[in-house]
């Protein structure tokens, strides 16, 4: 898990607009007529049809796919009572998830309201707004109370999903333990550490599992929760047991699994040396667990571990759960989430984890992963997690009676495997992919304080060893002044000005480029420059690649790569290409930054390189559109002309290789208008390598969709050097300098594979 500073934190919600979250209008808002439309007098007509039948509700407005996330602030994460006001960072993260990985939308609301009934009518009120209530860090037993009352209530979904989101995911875990250790739930002896919300909705949901109640033993405070006690609640009596067991460490002598969900670091390795054989360990306070990952696999190293941190296998993480929940809920406008939804979320997730993974999660990850102890539920970024558990919530809410609208399994299936686009674990594919084998990148503005808070997260991801280029004594100022947590010896300062190898880089440069006009005081002089010197640390292997751009002009970061380093073997030109991670997919971009002047020949080339990255890099099987404005000579033109002959030379050259042009831009990314006007084009799908005519279009094409689109843009990726050179934009963010780090790292790891020799 990456160390996140305070400053890291605090920025990340400052920069741009406060806060996480926006509304947007999802239709067009630019005349008059559409104000009236969406106003008045024209938003009469849908009040009228909504007053005459209320179900028209779901037709006209968004209620259908509107959730709100609802707190108290009486139990925050691991903050406790903070209040209503200090818990919307929190709510607003709820609600970036919920968009993030289910397409919901969601209205946060803190209400200050301590006292539960008070609670209680405040958010019933609300029932006529959203399509679903999701409770939020509300303290127990009063959440109990609430959740109760609400869903007695209300008409629509209500769920606390620190209560149940936990018990599923857990509860899919603990289906998926007892088959690996050949147990029967109702056998298993359960400990569990904990008697708050997640606790007890745990302790209830394993019993509506299968498990024996009178096998689960609880523990708080105070020890085990016995029918002796007279210090104990309504709800802890529900769980209380005969039993002369009385403290934690005497209840885990001899039971089959622990479940932690009270305090880090409350239990010891010699407290699990006593449990049966192949133990189950479900050790889940956050942000540490009740015993460390690497403690319990020591101790017992027959156990199966599990724990809430994202840097271990089996990581039990509520997003696996309340998106897919809400998703499949609302799509078949369920009026309750029941038992029997919980129960089919559970044993989706556990049935997932047993198929094959599939390549694009363990890319992801950068480890395979396959059903076994270190694999017992999904990865959070498992794109089939939404398409199993929707699914299946919604196929119990129908076969329980809760659904109030008819339901086609296959159909709806095939809506969900569209909902949501495959890039969201693209650039994370590349950190993990960096981290299995990490290299030194030289960075020539190493006093920009960007660079180094980038430099930060690359050496806490693992991703390699940074040098920065520069005046040591402005980077170090820099580094205090910015209060950049770079550990000491973790990284290397290098001053070009002084350092001793500049003579013998200058010797180089002047061998290379003296019949090109350069001599040696020019050499000497060229060297002294801090792109040329990161450059020659490249040539040289004193690094494997470069980072640049914030402060120079394009030219000036690739000139020094084309000189010193120069063209990979084979290949006639450079390019730049842009990777769009769209909802949709990947799109790929080129020329976008470096061939101005265009002819049928470079722009062939050009897309047979942008088409080899797609799929030798970026694992996607590319479909080439050469663009135009006439589709197949419809319109007559030199441009016309010249993108047509390209698509006729790749394909050729290229017969491996789906291409297609000229083409419009709409026309080739709607393949149902493609395949409809032009039947007989070669391309199988929409494309994905989107080839300009010429640099201007490109340019502006990223720049707009970026702009206007908000669409992600990873980039400019210069293709064709001989070893990896990286040229930032000077605007860019810190997140898109790791992202530029992490791509040039696996850059530099291909091109050792494909050059063994330059190790």
């Amino acid at each position: 898990m990456a160390k996140i500073s305070k400053k890291e934190a605090l920025d990340f919600h400052t920069q741009g607009r406060p806060g996480k979250i926006a509304v947007v209008p999802t239709k067009p808002l630019t005349s008059q007529r559409d104000l009236s439309l969406a106003y008045s007098p024209g938003v009469a007509e849908p009040c009228l049809e909504i007053a005459e039948d209320p179900t028209k509700v779901n037709l006209y407005t968004a209620r259908a796919n509107l959730v709100a996330v609802i707190t108290d602030g009486t139990a925050v994460l691991g903050l406790g009572d903070i209040g209503p006001l200090a818990s919307k960072p929190v709510m607003e993260g709820k609600g970036v998830l919920f968009k993030k990985f289910a397409d919901i939308d969601v209205f946060d609301l803190e209400l200050d309201a301590k006292n539960p009934d008070v609670f209680i009518e405040c958010v019933a009120a609300l029932e006529p707004t959203f399509g679903g209530i999701n409770l939020e860090d509300i303290g127990a037993p009063e959440c109990f109370y609430i959740e109760e009352e609400l869903k007695r209530r209300m008409k629509i979904p209500v769920f606390h999903d620190d209560q149940h989101g936990t018990a599923i995911i857990s509860g899919a875990a603990l289906l998926n333990a007892a088959m690996l250790t050949e147990r029967e739930l109702g056998d298993i002896k359960i400990v569990v550490s904990g008697a708050g919300a997640s606790a007890v909705s745990c302790s209830r949901f394993y019993i509506s599992l299968g498990v024996k109640r009178e096998n689960l033993l609880m523990c708080d405070s105070k020890g085990v929760i016995h029918t002796g006690r007279d210090n104990l609640n309504s709800i802890k009596q529900e769980f209380a047991r005969e039993t002369d067991k009385r403290t934690l460490t005497e209840a885990l002598d001899g039971a089959d699994m622990f479940l932690g969900l009270s305090v880090g670091g409350l239990v010891k390795p010699e407290m699990i040396a006593k449990m049966n054989p192949n133990p189950i360990i479900f050790a889940l306070a956050n942000p540490e667990p009740e015993i460390p990952y690497a403690e319990a696999r020591e101790a017992r190293p027959d156990a199966i571990v599990a724990t809430g941190r994202s840097d271990h296998d089996n990581q039990v993480n509520n997003v696996l759960g309340f998106p897919g929940i809400f998703r499949g809920a609302l799509d078949v406008r369920a009026t309750h989430i029941t038992e029997e939804m919980k129960l089919g979320a559970a044993r989706a997730l556990a049935e997932l984890a047993r198929k094959d993974v599939p390549e694009v999660v363990n890319r992801a990850y950068g480890e395979d992963y396959s059903f076994g102890r270190n694999y017992i539920i999904p990865k959070p970024f498992d794109p089939r997690v939404i398409q199993s558990v929707a699914p299946a919530v919604a196929k119990a809410a129908v076969e329980c009676g809760v659904a109030q609208i008819p339901f086609d399994e296959a159909t709806y299936r095939e809506h969900i495997r569209t909902l949501l686009g495959g890039s969201t674990a693209v650039m994370r594919r590349f950190i993990r992919r960096a981290q299995q084998q990490p290299k030194t990148m030289v960075f020539p503005e190493g006093e920009d304080p960007r660079i180094l808070e980038a430099c930060r997260i690359m050496i806490d991801e693992r991703m390699g060893r940074p040098i920065l280029l520069g005046d040591v004594d402005k980077i170090r100022e820099t580094i205090a002044k910015h209060e950049i947590e770079l550990e000491d010896g973790a990284y290397e300062l290098v001053n070009p000005q002084t350092d001793p190898r500049l003579a013998d880089y200058a010797a180089q440069l002047f061998r290379q480029r003296q019949r090109k006009g350069i001599d040696e005081h020019m050499a000497r002089t060229m060297m002294r420059r801090k792109n040329f010197f990161g450059t020659m640390m490249v040539e040289r292997g004193d690094a494997d690649g470069l980072v640049s751009g914030i402060q120079y002009s394009y030219p000036e970061t690739i000139r020094p790569g084309l000189q010193i380093i120069g063209l990979a073997p084979g290949v006639r030109r450079v390019a730049g290409m842009y990777l769009m991670l769209h909802k949709r997919g990947l799109l790929f971009f080129a020329d976008t930054t470096v061939n101005l002047d265009t002819d049928a020949e470079l722009l062939a080339d050009v897309a047979e390189m942008v088409a080899d990255e797609a799929r030798n890099t970026f694992d996607v099987v590319p479909r080439v559109a050469l663009l135009g404005y006439s589709n197949f000579g419809s319109a007559q033109g030199a441009t016309s002309d010249k993108v047509a002959h390209a698509a006729k030379l790749l394909t050729t050259r290229r017969p491996d290789l789906e291409v297609e042009g000229e083409l419009q831009a709409n026309v080739a990314l709607d393949y149902h208008l493609q395949k409809h006007s032009y039947p007989f084009t070669r391309l199988t799908g929409p494309a994905n390598v989107l080839i300009f005519p010429n640099l201007e279009a490109g340019n502006v094409a990223y720049k707009l969709i970026r702009e206007l689109g908000g669409v992600p843009a990873v980039g400019p990726v210069l293709l064709g050097m001989a070893k990896p050179i990286s040229v930032l934009e000077r605007d860019c963010s810190v997140d898109a300098i790791v992202h530029m780090i992490a791509l040039t790292v696996v850059q530099a790891q291909m091109k050792l594979v494909q050059n063994p020799a330059a190790s």
